[in-house]
This record gives structure tokens, C-alpha cells and sequence, in this order.
């Protein structure tokens, strides 16, 4: 029997008629932009996080890109009319992690900035905030610390570092949707939260979604401003914006998901220990180098299930050939990307990353999957790793 890294299908046909009603009521509605499916839908996710304000946006890339500028990044060269190259005021830096997808440094070129690549603990692979003191400069602006896979970045010494250097903490939450931190919840923790509503995601619209979540109604009016072409009213315009609206079919779908997220993120997390189960005992032996470690105080909602295992390609392809679809997440860090070549960094500058984009194996995971099906992926990763 074949197995899927996801299925998003199942997920549809498990709620068809409350989708199905909930798109009818907006193409009856004649209002397809913004309006009473937007506004709920940021008000029941404020809701969800704990936080005042809540902004949708087109995609997980726009919420970080709007979430950024809102908090000042890019100020000093919008200010000036130049960046660093041509004379201007210096760019503004972020730093960020190298393990992600590329939305999250592009978010900061975008947004102006300049993205400072900071190594990774090995055991969660989030940010290690022991190596965000040594890179601080007069440049640097913020922090954009990555909740990789579902699992929260170590916040408490990221906040307290950022708040002695007068940094601004965007949380890239685009994986980690209901997860926590000190039992408070993801995107509730920095100056602003972004969300990516991607169809793969905990909680996943059938197109492209996002959201940012503050504090600060400040922030939150800004990034406003930044998704609808900078207008304070219709046909005012107090700068130059973006078309990146959170549209209401999108919206509908997800607030009939949302009431389901905290169900599907405990599933997540029975499968994900029924893995551990089935393979603790692999690890250190037989290739299999480890598996998810849970961080004090996280709450890990399992977006993805990351192993990591020697012979990662040789593996993968043994699990192909028996029918076990797995993913890479990431193959190559962000810094040895021909995009971000001009930064400079090299192979063996951020070591823990690039073992890691080396090792890591994404196994099949979402609420709708069987226990059964967890027991296969296991058994044939077993034999593929004693073989």
C-alpha cells in the first residue's frame, strides 16, 4: 500500500458539507474580498492566539514581508531613498535562520533588510539563541526566529536579548499553528506572528492564506495599510503598498477549519509518539542518527515529522521503491543558495545546518493518517536502514 506525506483530500471529504456551505454562503454573498469572512476569521485566529489584533494577507510570504516593514525594517533606507550599495543609510539586518524555506529570507530583502544567517541547535534545529549575541551590529534590526516544523523556537532568551539591544522578534509561525511556548501560543510571543495558510499546513485554506498576529495596534494598522495599496480610505493612499489581500472564499474555508485545529494538532502528536515508539530503539545504531526532540517548555504541534538518518538519499529511495512517499525539509540551508551567493557565507559556515539539510527526512504525518499506516512507514524505514 502506497503512502502519501499528506492527504489533503481526506481532509475535504471529512468536512464537505461545512465547506461546501461556507463556500455558497460567500459566491452568494457577491463580496469575494474582504469583508464579514475576513473580519471573522481574524477575529476567531486573534482569538486562538491570545493576541488583540489579527491581519489576513494573501500568502505566509506577505505576512512576513508587511509583518517586517510594520516593525521597521527598511526604515532607514525608505528614509534616505538609498541602500548601502549606492551611499545610503546602512540596510537594515535580521537576523534569521538558515534551515527554512526561502519565503522567510525573502520576506527580508523585500522588506528592505539584509538576512543575517545565525547556526541552528542541533537538537530542535530552531535558532540557538547563544549565537545571536556574537552577530549583533549597529545594523541590526530584528530577529526573525523560525519555528521550524511545528516546534517553537527558545523565545525567553531570544525576547530578553532582543529587548537589551532594542531589537524588534517577528515569529515566522508559518509551521507552527496552535503550538506553544511557555503555554502561550506561537505568534503571541514577538512584536508580530506570520502565518501561512497553505494548503500543507496544520491549518491549511485550498489556495494561498496568511496571517499576522501582535499586539500592537500600531503593527496591526499598518500592515493594513501594506495588503491594500497603502490606502488609510478608499482612493487615499499615505504610501506605496501592496495587493496582497486576504480573499473571503479562503477566509470562509478556514474558519471552518480553525474549529478543528487544536482535534488535528493532538492527532499530530499521538501519531508522532506512535513513531517514536516504533522507533526508538534505531536510533544510535543502524544509520537511524535521531529523532524529533521536544524542548522544554514547547508544546510541538507536529507539522512535520523530521527525522534524522545517515545515507539520507540512499534511504529515502528505498522507501520510494516500497511505496513511502517522504519529503526534504531542507536540502540545501539558505546560505549556500545561489540566491543569497552576494552574502558571502560559504560551506562550513553554519555547520549544524548543513549537517543537518544533509541528514533530516521527512516522514508521512497528518491527522487523517491510520495507526496502521504509521506502523508500515515504520517497519520499511526499519529494513531500509539494516539493509
Amino acid at each position: 500500500m502506497k503512502i502519501a506525506t499528506i492527504d489533503l483530500k481526506s481532509v475535504y471529504l471529512s468536512l464537505k458539507s461545512e465547506v461546501d456551505a461556507a463556500v455558497f454562503r460567500v459566491l452568494h454573498s457577491g463580496q469575494y474580498v474582504g469583508g464579514p469572512e475576513v473580519e471573522g476569521l481574524e477575529r476567531e485566529f486573534a482569538e486562538f492566539c491570545g493576541v488583540p489584533h489579527a491581519v489576513g494577507v494573501s500568502s505566509g510570504t506577505d505576512a512576513l514581508r508587511f509583518a517586517l516593514m510594520a516593525a521597521g525594517v527598511g526604515e532607514a533606507g525608505r528614509v534616505s531613498g538609498a541602500g548601502e550599495e549606492s551611499g545610503g543609510r546602512p540596510v537594515d539586518e535580521v537576523l534569521t535562520s538558515p534551515l527554512t524555506f526561502i519565503a522567510t529570507a525573502e520576506a527580508i530583502t523585500q522588506a528592505g533588510g539584509k538576512p543575517v544567517f545565525v547556526d541552528v541547535d542541533p537538537r530542535c534545529l530552531n535558532l540557538e539563541p547563544r549565537n545571536l549575541e556574537g552577530v549583533i551590529t549597529s545594523r541590526t534590526r530584528a530577529i526573525l526566529p523560525v519555528h521550524l516544523y511545528g516546534q517553537p523556537a527558545d523565545m525567553d532568551p531570544i525576547l530578553l536579548l532582543a529587548k537589551r539591544h532594542g531589537l524588534a522578534v517577528v515569529e515566522d509561525a508559518c509551521q507552527a499553528h496552535g503550538a506553544t511556548y511557555g503555554g502561550r501560543a506561537a505568534g503571541s510571543l514577538g512584536d508580530a506572528g506570520c502565518f501561512s495558510f497553505y494548503p500543507s499546513k496544520n491549518l491549511g485554506a485550498c489556495g494561498e492564506a496568511g496571517m499576522v498576529t501582535t499586539g500592537s495596534a500600531q503593527i496591526a494598522e499598518r500592515v493594513r495599510r501594506l495588503r491594500d495599496h497603502g490606502q488609510t480610505e478608499k482612493y487615499r493612499h499615505a504610501e506605496e503598498g501592496y495587493n496582497g489581500r486576504l480573499d473571503a472564499l479562503q477566509a470562509a474555508i478556514l474558519r471552518v477549519k480553525l474549529r478543528r485545529l487544536t482535534e488535528w494538532n493532538e492527532r499530530r502528536r499521538v501519531l508522532a509518539e506512535r513513531y517514536r515508539a516504533g522507533l526508538r530503539d534505531l536510533v544510535g545504531r543502524g544509520g537511524l542518527l535521531a529523532l524529533p526532540e521536544e524542548m522544554p517548555g514547547a508544546n510541538h504541534v507536529y507539522h512535520i515529522f523530521a527525522i534524522r538518518v545517515a545515507g539520507r538519499d540512499r534511504v529515502r529511495e528505498a522507501l520510494r521503491q516500497r511505496g513511502i512517499e517522504t519529503g526534504l525539509h531542507y536540502p540545501m540551508p539558505l546560505h549556500l543558495q545561489p540566491a543569497y551567493a552576494w552574502i558571502g557565507l560559504r560551506e562550513g559556515s553554519l555547520p549544524q545546518a548543513e549537517r543537518a539539510a544533509r541528514e533530516v527526512l521527512t516522514l508521512p504525518l497528518y491527522p487523517e493518517m491510520a495507526e496502521g499506516s504509521v506502523d508500515q512507514v515504520c517497519e520499511t524505514l526499519r529494513d531500509a536502514i539494516e539493509t
